[in-house]
């Protein structure tokens, strides 16, 4: 079994990835961040790496405790058989399906933890999800929901790229593990369009891939419905739909994240919101409860990071300090539904979430 965490390995030192390791350094861990270049002024050092050379790769991993993939989700299952075969922890923000059920085979035979799906959505919305849940009796629906947008949107698409546009095409286009009557099925992504209100705030959300996690295989059987959903301005989706379907961009999927970061880049002032709610029942009363909140960009070491990259961070180091202090297990697969909530806020980094 794989020892307790105190050095930590941080691949992919993008705006995410350099906040992780900046957050695990302010909380204690020896951290070592991994990059193809050597970017500087972080409080940590960094060494220059391929994740593509097993060689490489497997012998920095020899010399820490478990590995922080913040790699694009195409990559994270080299990552993820490095730490398997170095028998570390390992931990990533995938959204992509496929690679968390590789990542999940993986973990019958690992000596540490495998922790993919740690980041906003899967991740964080799944833990309130389910934290949700306990309150009931008899749940009838789980309806998650997270929007990461600019608080100041221009132009009919009112958006602009601050994460991975390889993740947002990906999430977009893959169809969508929902449960629907009970049963377990795929759904395609960008339809079933509906209206949000926050705090008078209108929004839209429609279906997209990768939200839930593991969570249909664990509330299959147990609820009629549990579906994720993204939020966007009103009339996104429409103009989505024509840019990948009318257009033929779907066919394209790295030059469409090419035209739309060139259209919409990254802007500084994001506001991620989430919108958790279940149904059903507390004995016999029918019940609706709901966890609704607006996260905005926040100061940590002296630099202030967007709601998108510290919502992100934060979850993936509160789950490394909870396996540190014993909360979460030491080996085999972590279900972002199975972490509590509670504990969850407790951590130093957790407790970002109630500031």
């Amino acid at each position: 079994m794989a020892a307790t965490i105190e050095k930590v390995l941080v691949i992919g030192m993008g705006k995410v990835g350099s906040l992780v390791g900046t957050l695990l350094h302010e909380t204690g861990f020896q951290v070592t961040g991994m990059d193809a270049a050597e970017p500087q002024g972080l409080a940590f050092s960094v060494i220059k790496g391929d994740v593509k050379n097993p060689e490489s790769l497997g012998a920095s991993l020899k010399e820490v405790d478990a590995v922080v993939s913040c790699l694009p989700y195409d990559l994270n299952i080299n990552v993820a058989h490095a730490a398997h075969a170095a028998g570390i922890h390992y931990f990533d923000l995938t959204e992509d399906v496929p690679t968390t059920k590789a990542i999940l085979e993986l973990s019958e035979t690992s000596k540490g933890l495998m922790a993919p799906q740690c980041g906003l959505a899967p991740g964080f919305i799944g833990i309130v999800g389910s934290h949700l849940t306990k309150a009931f009796t008899k749940i009838r629906a789980i309806n998650l929901r997270v929007g990461a947008l600019p608080q100041n949107p221009t132009g009919l698409l009112g958006y602009a790229f601050n994460w991975s546009p390889a993740g947002v095409v990906n999430e977009y286009l893959n169809d969508c593990e929902v449960i629907k009557d009970g049963k377990i099925m795929a759904v395609p992504a960008m339809e079933d369009n509906e209206t949000i209100f926050i705090n008078g705030l209108h929004l839209e959300a429609f279906t997209t891939s990768g939200g839930l996690g593991t969570m249909c295989e664990t509330y299959e059987g147990k609820v009629d419905e549990l579906n994720y959903k993204t939020m966007r301005y009103p009339g996104h989706c429409d103009l989505m739909r024509f840019f990948f379907q009318e257009l033929h961009m779907k066919n394209d999927r790295e030059a469409s994240g090419q035209i739309l970061v060139n259209a919409k880049p990254p802007v500084n002032d994001d506001v991620v919101y989430v919108h958790a709610a279940v149904e059903g029942w507390k004995d016999d009363e029918l019940c609706r409860d709901e966890f609704v909140e607006a996260y905005y960009p926040i100061e940590v070491g002296d630099k202030v990071w967007r709601a998108i990259s510290w919502t992100t961070a934060a979850s993936v180091c509160a789950v490394v300090e909870m396996v540190k202090n014993g909360t979460l297990p030491s080996q085999g697969f972590l279900k972002q539904e199975d972490i509590p909530f509670d504990k969850f806020l407790e951590t130093q980094n957790g407790a970002l979430y109630t500031v």
